[in-house]
């Protein structure tokens, strides 16, 4: 029986769920590590400098340990700026990245009016500009840096209590009116926030399309797997060469496990083995 694909997932903290979600479903022969950099959420407080050094250490460690046929940086604010230095360190390892769903979202649109909900480090960063500017040139684009969304996210998954108004006032410079034209997609361009989605709808001033990139990125996972490493889904295993049940693991860098809301949630993913791997951040 072939190996299943060993799939490691890797986030600043909990937004990278709403890929390994999508990942599971097309690819159930895999087994998947979710690796969060708790020890170092949120990435948006780290200089550009010292978050590469930080992501090139982590993946150092997951990578010894665990050798994945497949990485995916499932971070924008990561993506952005470490993917070039990883695949120059890895040239035999594929990873699949994570970018601003601005294409998309320029297509969708009829009013031609468009938000991008990011970090801020994202919603500076020339290559999210670049994006608007190739993509989306004929539409009324804003940008909008979030200082409190992943946080919120974070704490959501946890368990604890988030404000309808702390979420509100984060997502309401999305809504912008012109006339009588109006925002209609606005893009999520930070794994965590669809987290929140619902909170989003059931907020929102108005209802507009939510681009989520979950399933463009597990899309893309099918495809390295299948015609890049020769490892696509076969339908004989669908009945066979799955993963065991339970074989998933969770990994954090912090010191402590999750509590009990946050195990409960990583299981209802399929997440049936959680482990520490603590990376302090000091370690940069």
């Amino acid at each position: 029986m072939p190996q299943p694909p060993k799939i490691l997932i890797f986030d600043s903290g909990l937004g990278g769920l709403t890929v390994l979600a999508e990942a599971m479903l097309l690819r159930p022969d895999g087994l998947f590590l979710y690796a969060a950099d708790d020890a170092g959420f949120p990435y948006g407080l780290l200089s550009e400098e010292a978050l590469v050094c930080r992501v090139n250490l982590v993946m150092q460690r997951l990578i010894a340990r665990f050798v994945p046929d497949l990485v995916v940086i499932a971070c924008n604010t990561a993506s952005t700026l470490v993917l070039p230095h990883l695949r120059a360190r890895y040239p035999q390892l594929p990873f699949v990245g994570t970018v601003p769903a601005v294409k998309p979202a320029a297509a969708l649109s009829r009013s031609q009016m468009i938000s991008v909900l990011a970090t801020p480090g994202t919603v500076t960063r020339d290559y999210t500009r670049d994006l608007v500017r190739t993509y989306a040139a004929h539409c009324d684009v804003t940008l909008v840096g979030s200082d409190h969304l992943a946080g919120l996210a974070e704490a959501f998954m946890k368990g604890e209590t988030v404000a309808d108004a702390a979420i509100a006032s984060e997502i309401a410079p999305c809504f912008v009116t012109n006339g009588a034209a109006r925002t209609d997609c606005i893009v999520l361009a930070c794994t965590h926030y669809p987290l929140l989605l619902a909170a989003f709808e059931r907020l929102a001033p108005w209802p507009v399309e939510w681009i989520d990139p979950a399933q463009a990125i597990a899309r893309r996972v099918d495809h390295v797997l299948g015609e890049d490493l020769g490892l696509p889904l076969a339908p004989e295993k669908i009945g066979g060469g799955l993963a065991p049940t339970g074989a998933h693991i969770a990994l954090f860098t912090g010191a402590n496990l999750p509590g009990p809301a946050l195990e409960k949630a990583l299981r209802q993913r399929g997440l049936g083995k959680i482990i520490l791997e603590p990376i302090p951040l000091e370690a940069n």
